[in-house]
Order: C-alpha cells, then sequence, then structure tokens
C-alpha cells in the first residue's frame, strides 16, 4: 500500500469507510483484553521489566526482586493507571542476545500466574516464541505482545486458537541487528506494507480484526529520524484500521535529542513524544513511567475532546 500513490480525497474516504474522526481517534470503543471491554480513552500499557539487561534500568531481576516484589510493583503500576501489565523475560534492547525458550517460562510464567489472580489490569506477554505464548495465555495472559510482528505461522495460529489480542509491531532485522544502519526508501510506505501484511496473514489463519493491534515500532530498526517521522505521521497508520499501540518510553532517540541523558532522565523528552503521539492517533502508549503517563493522557484526552 503506497500512501505516496494515494491523493487526499482517497485517503479521507478510506478513513471514513474505518470509522477515524477528524480528531484522528477511532469514532467507535477500543475493544481490549480477555473481558472485550470496551475503552474510550487513551490506554496506559505498563512494563513490567523480567529481564538481567534492561536498556532503561528497570529490569526487575537485575535488582534480585523476588516474586512478592514484582507482583506488588505490578500491583503499584495499576494503581497509578495502567490498564494493562507487559510482561516481558527477554530484553529487545539493540545488541541484546535471545534468551531459551526454559529461562523465559522460568522468568514469566510464575509471575503472571499470580497476577493473574491479584489485578483487574489485562496481562499482556511480551515474546515471539510460541511456545512462551502459549504457557502465558492458559497461564492468564489475554494479549501477546509481538516484536516480530507475527513472522512465526506458529504464533499466528496460537492466537487465533486462543482467540487472543495480539500487537503485531515492525520491526527490520531483529534485536541483536536492526540498529546496523537501518534504510528505508519510504519509511511509512514500507511500516504499512509490512503491518498490512501480517494482519491479512492473521486474518486468514482465523484471527478477528478486531483482535488485532498495530505498532510501528519506535526504537526498533530505526534511526532518530525515522522515530521523529513517525511521530509525526502516525495517523497515517489509520488506513490499515487497527487501534495503534506506540512505545516511545526512554528510548535512546529522546537521550540523542536531549544531549545524551541517560534513560532514568528521559521523562519529560518521553511525555512529550507521548503527547504528540496521542494527538496523532495513538489508542494505547506503552510506557514504564505509568503515574506521568496516566495523566499526561487524561489532559490530551480532554483537549481532544474540547477540540
Amino acid at each position: 500500500m503506497r500512501l505516496n500513490n494515494i491523493d487526499g480525497e482517497q485517503i479521507k474516504r478510506r478513513m471514513q469507510e474505518l470509522g477515524v474522526t477528524k480528531r484522528g481517534v477511532f469514532s467507535k470503543r477500543v475493544s481490549l483484553g480477555s473481558r472485550d471491554k470496551e475503552y474510550a480513552r487513551t490506554q496506559i500499557m505498563g512494563v513490567l521489566n523480567l529481564t538481567l539487561d534492561s536498556f532503561s534500568g528497570d529490569g526487575l531481576l537485575a535488582k534480585g526482586v523476588g516474586l512478592p516484589g514484582i507482583v506488588k510493583y505490578a500491583q503499584d503500576l495499576v494503581a497509578q493507571g495502567a490498564d494493562i501489565i507487559d510482561l516481558g523475560g527477554e530484553s529487545s534492547r539493540p545488541g541484546a542476545k535471545a534468551i531459551s525458550v526454559k529461562e523465559e517460562l522460568k522468568r514469566t510464567i510464575p509471575v503472571i500466574e499470580k497476577l493473574a489472580k491479584k489485578i483487574e489490569a489485562e496481562i499482556s506477554i511480551d515474546t515471539y516464541k510460541p511456545e512462551v505464548a502459549r504457557c502465558a495465555l492458559e497461564s492468564g495472559a489475554s494479549i501477546v505482545n509481538d516484536i516480530t510482528g507475527l513472522r512465526n505461522p506458529k504464533m499466528i495460529k496460537l492466537i487465533a486458537k486462543f482467540r487472543a489480542h495480539v500487537v503485531i509491531m515492525h520491526m527490520k532485522g531483529m534485536p541483536w541487528n536492526m540498529q546496523e544502519n537501518p534504510k528505508y526508501n519510504f519509511l511509512l510506505d514500507e511500516i504499512v506494507d509490512y503491518l498490512e501484511l501480517a494482519i491479512k496473514r492473521a486474518i486468514n489463519e482465523g484471527v478477528s480484526k478486531e483482535k488485532i493491534i498495530i505498532d510501528p515500532g519506535i526504537g526498533f530498526g530505526k534511526t532518530v529520524a525515522h522515530n521523529l517521522e513517525i511521530l509525526r505521521s502516525l495517523g497515517e497508520l489509520r488506513i490499515l484500521g487497527c487501534p495503534i499501540l506506540i512505545g516511545p518510553s526512554r528510548k535512546s532517540f529522546i537521550g540523542e535529542i536531549l544531549g545524551g541523558v541517560p534513560p532514568q532522565e528521559r521523562l519529560i523528552g518521553t511525555l512529550a513524544s507521548l503527547a504528540v503521539a496521542i494527538v496523532n492517533g495513538a489508542d494505547i502508549i506503552r510506557v514504564h513511567d505509568v503515574k506521568s503517563a496516566a495523566q499526561t493522557a487524561r489532559v490530551v484526552d480532554a483537549i481532544k475532546e474540547v477540540y
């Protein structure tokens, strides 16, 4: 799907067909999670990092936090405004090495089993491995956040079988090589083409279109300029007819813009990028700093409604 070859009237007609308003938000509510709840406001996905090598320094295992502490951390995120807890056991930072299925299961499944009984928020498993996704869905997760964009056919069949929600993300390469000089001829076109093909594959295997969320993959095989273009032109992804998730939280492009500040000092830059993303059509924001992000989203949502 080449956006450059579509005139303004065609885009306008297509967005009207999909139920997109002039404000860039769906006129219908976003359906999400195991109970198919519907939401009109921006949803907050809080990051629960169960890794030893997180880029942002928030890996709970690296800090020696045990299961009770991890559960408490998740409960605190919900209390601060998280609608979804996105739980991951393998780092996806640039240059990260893959871990075994056994290790990923060990890090994530006991936590999901506990959280399913303790929190009302939806639980998302951040994995590209079907074996991990299966165990997570069986243990209480309702969303699979797949950074590889459903490249594995087994993952598609699994999502269809469990009737789970899925986040399909765009990534060039894999975490260990994605930042090796990423290049695009037409960035937004290539992202749309990639996601459109993944959506079609999923639907053809029985995944409901209403269960699909798309993510352009900020920081995943992208330069600073690419990330800024995505945020600036996010509304163009509306042509795919799926809710949009965006995850700029603490990413390196913010640090570079601000003169090299470390991840822990990127909160204000993160909130600025989130505000722009919501204005331009994001439905779900994936964040580390839930309380601040939730407050930002509430204010931007209110401004959009007034507008």
